[in-house]
This record gives C-alpha cells, structure tokens and sequence, in this order.
C-alpha cells in the first residue's frame, strides 16, 4: 500500500456538487426503509427494502441488477440479494470504477423488534441519495449487501455474506482490476455523530477522507483508530482493492458507549439528517477528488 497521495495527470472536470446531498432527504429514506420493519435475510421485509431500492435506482436513472444466491448458513440454506446501481458509462469514459457500498439487511434477532435504523438505514438511505446527486457522472456503482450481519456467530464463516459474493464474482468475471476503489458507509446516522475510520482502511483512502472532510467544513466529525473492524470492505481488502469504511461504532446512550447497537433501542429517534448529511456530504467531496486526481 502507498501512503499519502500524489496527484498525476489532468484533472477531470469536477461533475458532483457534493453540496446537492440532503439530509433530508436521506432521512425519508431512512424512514421508509425502517417502515419495513426488521429485515434479516431472506424475510418479506428485506424483499420489499430491496424493491424499494431497486425501484428508486431505476428513478434516478442507474441501470439496476440484483444479485441473488443461496449460501448454507448456521440457520440452513438462505437466499441472499445483493442490490446494485451503476451509473451509465460514457462514450470515451472507460475509466476505472468507484464502489460505494452499504448493507441493507439487519441482524435476526428473532426475540426483539429490531428495526436498525441506524445500522443499517442510515447508511442505505444517504447511498440513495448519494446516487440521486450523482445519477449523470459515469463509473460510479452503488451496491446494498445482503447478509452483513452474521446468522450466529461473526467468523470466517458467517457474516459478510453479501459482499463475499459479489467479491468472488467481481475475480470470476475478471473485474477486479477495474474497481479504483471501494468505500463503505456503515452506522453513520448516530445523532453524536463520531465516525472512527478503522486499522484495516486503507492509509491513501484514510488521508483523502481527512482531506474532504476538512474540505466540507466536517473535519472534526473524522478520526482514525488503529483497531480493525469486520466489515463489508473487509473482502474487497483481502483481494487488494484500496478501501475505507466510515462507521461510527459508537452508538450508545453516552459518550463511547455502544449499548443501542442490535437492540430495540436503534430507533428513528437516534440518528439525525444532519449527522447523515455530514457524512453523505463528505463521502460525495471523496468520490469527485478521487475522479479528479485518482492517484494515493
């Protein structure tokens, strides 16, 4: 991995007005997608999230696919969806692509009514608007995992389900190389909001996100901590693709605690469509000067 970054070449036309993300918006989406109630892996609830999705993709004019498999799990043979909107490559614009991911599904909790409104709604409602603001700029896909959340137990075997596949599919098809590089939005609504980038981000990502943070007025809301955290953009690391995931695993009823996370207390009333529209703003600024001076 290179540390830092150097700018090489031209610059592409700045084409994102990191500015045109609402919190607002993306909290509506937020409140729809919690609307479905609890949405573990293959439940209606996830179907319909996933309907949703796909239809407000195809709204914004991405060309949409769905991804679906069945993967043996600790509680049998499951269905998985992933959701995937990409932007229309131009005519002379073959250049690599830029992944922006989140998970859409949350945990079976079978003995609560867990509805995670901030892991996972928040961060699949500001990926949708996130894709509306960008819907005309070329190369950029916008992928919703299925089966994040472990069946049972976190482990190389369960959990990440959704992004493993589409990492293996992306090595089958021969693709992997074409993917510049992938970021990861995850528990990012938390009205305290405190994103904590982890150990196993890559440093060049890590630098570029400090530097759009600072450039969107948001750089106090970003730190960076040595600890790795599994997550979706733990595949696309092992297969060598730069990647960063923006989390803030802090999500509790005081500073540094996370007691609301996988409980019936990650509610609507936690997360704030500033909090979304501070990270959706910063995501967006990385996106454009990734495309701009694609080099770190």
């Amino acid at each position: 991995m290179t540390v830092g970054f150097v700018a090489c070449g031209p610059k592409q036309p700045s084409e994102i007005d990191w500015q045109a993300f609402s919190g607002k918006r993306a909290y509506a989406h937020v409140e729809r997608i919690v609307g479905y109630g609890p949405r573990p892996t293959a439940s209606p609830a996830l179907i319909k999230t996933a309907t949703y999705i796909s239809t407000q993709l195809q709204e914004y004019g991405l060309d949409v696919e769905e991804q679906a498999f069945v993967a043996p799990t600790p509680r049998g043979p499951l269905q998985f969806r992933n959701v995937i909107g990409k932007t229309r490559t131009r005519r002379g614009s073959a250049g690599k692509i830029i992944i922006i991911g989140s998970h859409y599904d949350t945990k079976y909790l079978p003995s609560m009514h867990f509805v995670g409104a901030n892991d996972s709604g928040s961060s699949s409602g500001a990926l949708l608007e996130m894709a509306r603001v960008t819907s005309g700029v070329p190369n950029l896909w916008f992928v919703f995992f299925d089966g994040e959340e472990c069946v049972k137990e976190y482990g190389p075997n369960d959990g990440l389900w959704g992004s493993m596949f589409f990492v293996e599919d992306l090595k089958g098809k021969k693709q992997l190389d074409r993917i510049k590089a992938f970021i990861l939005l995850d528990m990012m609504g938390d009205k305290d909001l405190h994103i904590v980038m982890p150990g196993n981000s890559h440093r060049g990502l890590v630098q570029r996100v400090f530097e759009s943070a600072k450039a969107t007025g948001h750089r106090s809301y970003f730190s960076f901590n040595q600890q790795p955290i599994m997550d979706d953009h733990v595949p696309f690391a092992l297969a060598g693709v730069p990647t960063v995931d923006l989390i803030d695993f802090h999500f509790g009823s005081a500073p540094g605690l996370n007691d609301y996370w996988h409980t019936e207390q990650d509610t609507l009333d936690k997360i704030s469509p500033r909090s979304l529209e501070i990270v959706g703003q910063t995501a967006l600024h990385l996106v454009d000067s990734l495309r701009q001076n694609p080099r770190f």
